[in-house]
């Protein structure tokens, strides 16, 4: 053999033995992270994921009511009463945020009663109803108290965000109405305005037949009147 052979032979051997002993330690460390043992921890990661949809672009859930959305979006334009499309972006953001909170409550109360289905096994133990009752219910806290957290600091990220958005839409709403003109204005603007009549010229001066209102008669007129009318 060849010197040349032989250093391919010897490389071809060292990446064999290089590949092998990676392979067994990917597979011991896949031993060591495959996941929580116990049914508690168990239970623990099969939550970590929980989808609340008050987050991401989608608003709806395939479990919603889509008649009682629509009711709180006509309802939000009705209080608000957008007049471009710039407000009424702004008034769907609001009616959407306001469905994400209106949800908080329900997922709450649904963590609550599914660990009392699944952790209540854990506190039978407890003779006493009362205290057992306690029992149960700081053991779901603690259970999904990552959940919980959750919920809380995404319910005050929505509120601040309905805050800035109300604030903005009220903001460009004072705008445009100090921008439009006063109906009294505008019903002054309507009013048909008289007109000057067709003008006639005499001795060189242009007059007005009607700016100009006709002479009131005087005490001559009307003795000259008399008489003619006496003959």
């Amino acid at each position: 053999m060849s010197n040349r052979a032989a250093r391919r032979a010897a490389a071809h051997q060292t990446q064999s033995n290089i590949s092998e002993a990676q392979l067994a330690a990917n597979r011991a460390n896949a031993q060591l992270s495959s996941g929580p043992k116990s049914e508690q921890g168990k239970l623990v990661s099969s939550h970590n994921a929980l989808k609340t949809g008050l987050t991401g672009r989608t608003i709806v859930l395939p479990t919603d009511d889509i008649a009682a959305y629509e009711t709180l979006v006509s309802l939000i334009n009705q209080k608000f009463t957008p007049a471009n499309d710039i407000e009424k972006h702004l008034v769907q953001t609001i009616a959407d945020t306001e469905w994400r909170l209106l949800r908080i409550p329900t997922l709450e109360s649904g963590l609550y009663a599914l660990g009392r289905h699944e952790l209540a096994a854990d506190c039978a133990h407890e003779p006493d109803p009362t205290l057992r009752a306690s029992m149960l219910e700081a053991h779901i806290f603690r259970t999904y108290q990552k959940d919980l957290r959750n919920l809380a600091l995404q319910e005050r990220r929505l509120r601040n965000q309905l805050k800035e958005d109300t604030a903005q839409l009220r903001r460009l709403q004072e705008e445009r109405q100090a921008s439009e003109p006063c109906p009294e204005v505008k019903k002054e603007s309507l009013k048909p305005q008289s007109q000057p009549g067709p003008a006639h010229q005499e001795n060189g001066f242009e007059f007005s037949t009607l700016s100009v209102p006709p002479p009131e008669p005087t005490h001559a007129d009307e003795i000259a009147q008399n008489l003619e009318a006496a003959a």
